[in-house]
C-alpha cells in the first residue's frame, strides 16, 4: 500500500487507457525468516503478518501482473519484448539494465533518491548512473540527478492526486486545535522530528489533538505522542475524512521524492508545514498556503504549527482555500501524458545509442 506502488498503478491504468499494452512484472514479498519475525516480536512490534496476504494498490485493478514464483531477480524470460521497460525502485534498475535490448529502450522511473544507510548505498548511487532515461516527480530529484550524477537529460513529470478520492468541503477550524500527520518507522520520514514539534507545542496549546493514521502498528522505540488517536490502515475511502477533520498536517521527511499525503492533504484542504523536501519544497509558501521550514527544525516546525492553529477563522479559511488551489490545477490525465512522452523519449534516446535498449516497432 506505498505511495510509490499506488502511482505505478495509476500509470499502468492510464497509458493501458490511452491504448498501450502494458505488464507489470514483479517479484513475490520476501518471506521473513523465523529468526526476523522473533526480532520484531521481542521488540515489541508484534508477530509479523504474512506479506503476501496483505492489500495492495494493485488490487483488483485488471492489469496484466506477472508475480514470479519466487523471490529472484526479473530476467529475459520474465519480460515480453517490447517498446520500453521501467524500472521503478534501485533493484529493479539493476536488473532492468541486464535486460536484452529487445525488451525495450530503458527507463527508469525515480520517486526517491534511495541512499539510505538499511540500503547497500554504493550499489543504490551506480544504479542513477546506469544509461536509462530518468524520469523523476520532482524538481528536487532532478536537481540531484545532474548534480551528483551529472545526468542533465532527465523528464520531469510531477504526480497528482485523485480528486474522486481526495477532496473536502469548505471549512472553518475544528473546535480542538487538531494536527495530523503520517505514522511511518522508515527513519526518512522524520516521525520523531513530528513528535518532538508536537510536544513542543502542547506547551503552548494543551488541549491540542493529534490525529495519525499509518499501516503499521506503532513500534515502542517509535511511540505516538500520549492521547494521540491512530488509525491502522484506515479504508483508502475514509482518508480524506483524517485529512479533513485536521487544521493543519506536519510533514518532517528528510529526504522525500514526493510526499503524497502532503499533496492529499491539501487537495482536503487543510494547511501544510513541511520541511523542505519533495515536492512541498515547491508548493508550499510559508503565509500563503503553509509554512515551510529546513530538514530536522524542530523549532520551526513547532513556530509554523502553532502559526497556523493560532490563526483567526476567516485567516485560517483563507490558508484553508489555498491549501486547495495549491493542488486543484493538477490531474492524473495530464500527468499521465507528460509519462507517455517521457517513455516516447526514452524510446528516441535508445534509436540514438544514448541509453539501453531498443524498441521493437
Amino acid at each position: 500500500m506505498a505511495g510509490g506502488i499506488r502511482v505505478v498503478g495509476v500509470y499502468a491504468r492510464e497509458l493501458m487507457e490511452m491504448g498501450h499494452s502494458v505488464r507489470l512484472v514483479s517479484p513475490p514479498p520476501m518471506a521473513l525468516s523465523l529468526r526476523q519475525r522473533f526480532r520484531s516480536w521481542r521488540k515489541g512490534d508484534g508477530w509479523p503478518t504474512d506479506q503476501s496476504v496483505l492489500p495492495s494498490h494493485l488490487d483488483g485493478c485488471g492489469f496484466d501482473h506477472h508475480v514470479l514464483d519466487v523471490w529472484r531477480p526479473v530476467t529475459d524470460a520474465d519480460v515480453p519484448d517490447a517498446d520500453v521497460v521501467i524500472a521503478t525502485w534501485w533493484e529493479t534498475a539493476e536488473w532492468v539494465n541486464a535486460l536484452d535490448a529487445r525488451k525495450g529502450a530503458k527507463a527508469y522511473f525515480i520517486q526517491g533518491h534511495e541512499v539510505f544507510s538499511f540500503l547497500p548505498v554504493e550499489r543504490c548511487r551506480a544504479t542513477y548512473r546506469f544509461p536509462l532515461h530518468k524520469i523523476v516527480v520532482s524538481r528536487w530529484l532532478k536537481q540531484i540527478m545532474e548534480k551528483e550524477y551529472g545526468d542533465s537529460v532527465i523528464d520531469l513529470v510531477p504526480n497528482s492526486v485523485d480528486k474522486n478520492q481526495f477532496f473536502a468541503a469548505t471549512r472553518g477550524k475544528q473546535e480542538t486545535p487538531t494536527v495530523g500527520l503520517l505514522y511511518s518507522s522508515a527513519s526518512f520520514k522524520g516521525l520523531d522530528t513530528s513528535i518532538a514539534a508536537l510536544r513542543a507545542v502542547r506547551k503552548k496549546i494543551p488541549d491540542l489533538r493529534i490525529v495519525c493514521f499509518g499501516s503499521e502498528h506503532p513500534r515502542r522505540d517509535s511511540p505516538i505522542p500520549e492521547g494521540a488517536e491512530f488509525i491502522l490502515s484506515p479504508p483508502q475511502d475514509q482518508i480524506r475524512d483524517i485529512y479533513a477533520r485536521c487544521d493543519v498536517w506536519i510533514t518532517a521527511s528528510t529526504s522525500e521524492g514526493f510526499n503524497l499525503p502532503a499533496m492529499e492533504a491539501m487537495a482536503c484542504r487543510t494547511p501544510l508545514v513541511a520541511t523542505r523536501i519533495g515536492w512541498p519544497e515547491e508548493a508550499v509558501k510559508t503565509g500563503w498556503n503553509g509554512v515551510l521550514v529546513e530538514v530536522e527544525d524542530v523549532s520551526g516546525l513547532a513556530d509554523g504549527v502553532e502559526w497556523v492553529l493560532r490563526q483567526s477563522e476567516e485567516n485560517w479559511k483563507i490558508l484553508s482555500s489555498n491549501a486547495y488551489a495549491s493542488v486543484c490545477s493538477s490531474s492524473w490525465k495530464a500527468s499521465a501524458a507528460m509519462f507517455e512522452e517521457a517513455l516516447k523519449n526514452a524510446c528516441r534516446r535508445a534509436a540514438r545509442n544514448e541509453i539501453g535498449g531498443n524498441c521493437v516497432t
